[in-house]
């Protein structure tokens, strides 16, 4: 210990006192006779911290003469399209000798980080930082063949379902002008139902994928927790984080997932994930039998459809939707779940903790990459920061250590309800391969506007009734277009309406399947809410 003490620098900022003044937000107090050791002891931990600062980092490096980046830029307002739905354009070309997803045009959701493109995370609480890092997901597209063209919209600090709450500009939904495309992967979304790229790869942390995949009208894939690699995405809460696919059928979105599954030697959430290139979820929808599910069992899920805030159009077409599965060979029963309505809260309590840890750099106790570039540009927040973060950043911090200090064990508790929650779920899934419900409660709403907090948040507020409780418990669920329903202000305007379809743990290839059966044998695009056709 002499040589250790011995060793503190002459330039070790820290003075007597400092230790006292750490605790005394806690009502703590040091005796007397402790304090010059603590100090002493803090003044070591200082020099500790500079050591370790002054090693120089290890971060993946990514091939960028294999896979150069070509005329990175911020779009112009003639080059946006649906609002403000791109973040960057780029070029980066795929395996030239082929691959899965040869030819397929992709976008990124912008907090994925490409090498060499700035990331906005869809705020200007701090100026956008450039990654020297490609995010797995993103070598692993490339390695398939497929070309990025760019990083998509996403809403502000992905703290928002809306399409309305990006710093920079508002997506419209590509059905209608003025009505959201959902979030936080917004601009993916709208550029995917539009026809404008092949696939966009998302992160869902509370339906972040599936909200805007429904209120767009494409399909929207959360995996299992942990199957695709997060390593070089923006973290919420490692608990519930999620990437996954957005396409316009479950064949694409399943070729996808193939791509970028499995555990890449980095992110201890993926590790029980099958090896890489493993799975076969594409090419197992092409050996079934076509719009077949003889042998099925689907369960139509009674408090996801029984919601006091699912719109009774929703309720009778997703349950219509859910009751043709029947004639595809099926066997389709109601089944309940009493405790699936305690998702909201229960992602509420764990987001909320770990989102505020998160944003202020404290998130620990997983083994990963740390994208140690952007927390240098982010932190520490200021007060001015904090006044250009939209409502809903503001709110998560708010939130957030409101609970640390008032709730000591409740991250603990909600953590235990939630796992028992999911403990429910796979019992349902010893009887059923997959439960179905509306993804989302109503169709999608207009677009709100930045005012005060509650008027802010009000056009999000119980979107994700439905979906964040299998960011809770880890399930894959995905969400599929089966029709159209009027606008809540407007009958004459039609939207899109998602079905989710959620399956057992690692169970993908089944929800798949169920997606797939159910575009083969109907037209989504034809069926339209009608009080005259029974629907």
């Amino acid at each position: 210990m002499s040589v250790f003490f011995s060793s503190i620098s002459e330039a070790n900022p820290v003075q007597s006192g400092d230790a006292e003044a750490l605790l005394a937000p806690l009502g703590i107090t040091i005796s007397p006779d402790e304090s010059s050791d603590f100090n002493t002891l803090l003044a070591a931990l200082h020099d500790c911290a500079e050591n370790v600062l002054a090693l120089p980092d290890y971060q993946p490096i990514p091939d960028v003469n294999k896979y150069p980046r070509e005329n990175v830029r911020r779009c112009t307002e003639e080059e946006q399209v649906l609002g403000h739905a791109w973040s960057h354009k780029f070029l980066i070309r795929g395996n030239p000798n082929g691959g899965s997803l040869a030819g397929k045009s992709i976008s990124l959701k912008d907090v994925i980080a490409v090498a060499g493109v700035p990331q906005l995370l869809g705020s200007d609480i701090t100026p956008a930082w450039t990654p020297s890092i490609d995010a797995t997901v993103v070598t692993r597209v490339l390695d398939a063949g497929a070309n990025i063209v760019g990083t998509s919209t996403c809403e502000n600090y992905c703290h928002s379902t809306s399409s309305y709450t990006s710093a920079q500009g508002v997506v419209e939904n590509p059905h209608a002008m003025g009505y959201s495309a959902g979030g936080s992967t917004s601009g993916g979304a709208a550029l995917v139902a539009a026809g404008l790229v092949d696939i966009t790869i998302g992160g869902d942390q509370g339906g972040s994928i599936r909200v805007p995949a429904a209120l767009c009208g494409c399909v929207g894939l959360k995996p299992t927790h942990g199957r695709v690699p997060f390593t070089g995405i923006s973290s919420g809460d490692v608990l519930v984080d999620h990437a996954g696919p957005l396409a316009r059928t479950t064949h694409e979105a399943a070729k996808c997932l193939d791509v970028i599954s499995g555990y890449d030697g980095i992110d201890d959430r993926s590790l029980a994930s099958p090896a890489p290139g493993s799975t076969r979820f594409a090419e197992a929808l092409l050996q079934e039998r076509p719009g077949r599910l003889d042998c099925f069992k689907v369960g139509i899920l009674k408090e996801g459809f029984e919601h006091p805030l699912v719109d009774p159009r929703i309720r009778s077409l997703v349950r219509t939707a859910a009751k043709n599965l029947a004639n595809l060979g099926a066997t389709v029963e109601e089944v309940s779940l009493p405790e699936h309505i305690h998702g909201p809260a229960l992602w509420t309590i764990l987001s909320r903790i770990a989102g505020t840890q998160t944003l202020l750099g404290h998130s620990t106790g997983r083994r990963g990459l740390c994208m140690t570039e952007a927390e240098q540009s982010r932190l520490p927040w200021t007060d001015d920061g904090f006044q250009r973060a939209f409502p809903s950043t503001k709110n998560v911090l708010i939130n957030g250590l409101y609970l640390m200090s008032r709730f000591p064990n409740i991250y603990g508790r909600a953590l235990n309800v939630g796992r028992r929650v999911s403990d429910q779920y796979q019992a349902i899934f010893e009887k059923y391969d997959v439960v179905v419900m509306p993804t989302t409660p109503v169709v999608a709403p207009k677009h709100g506007k930045r005012g005060l907090p509650l008027e802010s948040l009000q056009p999000s507020m119980g979107l994700t009734v439905n979906t964040a409780i299998f960011n809770v418990t880890g399930h894959p669920a995905m969400s599929i277009p089966v029709g159209f329903a009027p606008a809540k202000d407007d009958e004459r305007v039609m939207l899109p309406v998602g079905m989710q379809i959620v399956g057992g743990l690692w169970q993908e290839k089944k929800i798949l399947r169920v997606g797939h059966a159910w575009e083969r044998c109907f037209n989504w695009r034809e069926i339209h809410y009608s009080r005259d056709s029974n629907l």
